[in-house]
């Protein structure tokens, strides 16, 4: 039972919304610096950027019949559009998600939070994901992840 829920409470939307509600915590803590008029701005452009990231990635792979699944099968290599940029543009969305809250709340503390949940997201989601995408596409798969960076 335990080991059950813990297993569901691991997703990278969970893990990202404790890293935007760590980033929030943050921007009441205050600091000796920020991002002054500018945080607003870049927030709402790492917000847009994010979102259109995470989207444009969902629609490619909805499109081409494979799970969003982060523990799934994958059923075909989508390797155009957004993935062309990034191999992970869902979590590289995600990161984007944290930068934003930091920039917004005037935490700069978060760009050590948005750091931290690139390496959680390698460490439990991405390494299983690619050696999933290896064992099912092979070489197609080697040359992807040969040509196109894991992050950006």
């Amino acid at each position: 039972m335990q080991e059950t829920l813990i297993r569901w409470l691991d997703w990278p939307p969970l893990w990202t919304l404790a890293a935007v509600v760590l980033v929030w915590i943050l921007g009441w803590v205050g600091f000796l610096f920020g991002f002054g008029a500018c945080g607003p701005g870049l927030g709402l452009a790492c917000l847009i950027l994010g979102l259109w990231l995470m989207g444009s990635a969902a629609w490619l792979m909805w499109r081409g019949g494979t799970t969003v699944n982060p523990r799934g099968q994958p059923s075909a290599l989508i390797t155009g559009g957004v993935f062309a940029i990034s191999r992970n543009p869902i979590y590289l969305g995600d990161v984007f998600v944290v930068l934003a809250a930091s920039f917004w709340w005037d935490a700069p503390l978060g760009l050590l939070v948005a750091g931290g949940l690139v390496w959680v997201i390698t460490d439990r989601f991405i390494g299983p994901e690619e050696e999933r995408l290896a064992e099912t596409f092979g070489d197609t798969a080697a040359m992807w992840f040969n040509t196109t960076r894991r992050w950006i």
